[in-house]
């Protein structure tokens, strides 16, 4: 793993979360309780900061970064980052699932318990409203989040993957 300071900032990652052999992890970071990071994945905060809660899992491959001097990335609770991602400089609220290969533009908000389809690209500005899913290239809003996917997707992913950190560390 790389984990490494950058203009006097390093990355603040408590015991608790999993970083795997060849993530990295740069700058001002600073992660809650049970995050994990998986293989390949990226977080660069080298140009602005990134905060992220509890829960986080950033999945194989993601690029978490953000825009000097003007989009910092800010990450909620039980929040799942799927293999390929890329969330960069905006804001992602609690119980939120970015998909596969999606991409997420600065200053975007996604509001609690909301899905980002896999391979959706939001555009920049845009506010995902709660409980929404949002799908296609440019991402526009295609159903309500129910119940059963909060549930089945959003809370599973998101504890699922504190288990399977769990199986990786010593």
């Amino acid at each position: 793993m790389i984990i490494k300071e950058v203009n006097g900032k390093s990355p603040q990652i408590p015991e608790t979360c999993f970083i795997a052999e060849n993530a990295t992890v740069l700058g001002d970071v600073v992660m809650g309780n049970d995050c994990s990071i998986w293989y390949n994945a990226v977080v660069r905060g080298d140009v602005h900061f990134i905060k992220m809660g509890n829960k986080v899992n950033v999945q194989d491959g993601a690029v978490i970064h953000a825009t000097y001097k003007t989009s910092p990335t800010t990450i909620g609770n039980n929040v799942s980052i799927g293999h390929n991602a890329i969330v960069h400089g905006c804001t992602i609220h609690d119980n939120v699932l970015i998909g596969m290969g999606s991409i997420v533009m600065d200053d975007c908000i996604v509001e609690r318990n909301s899905i980002i389809a896999a391979g959706a690209v939001v555009a920049k500005n845009t506010i995902i409203k709660s409980g929404s899913i949002y799908a296609g290239v440019p991402a526009k809003r295609i159903k309500e989040v129910s119940p059963e996917l909060t549930r089945g997707e959003i809370e599973r992913i998101a504890n699922n993957y504190v288990m399977y950190s769990s199986w990786f560390k010593d």
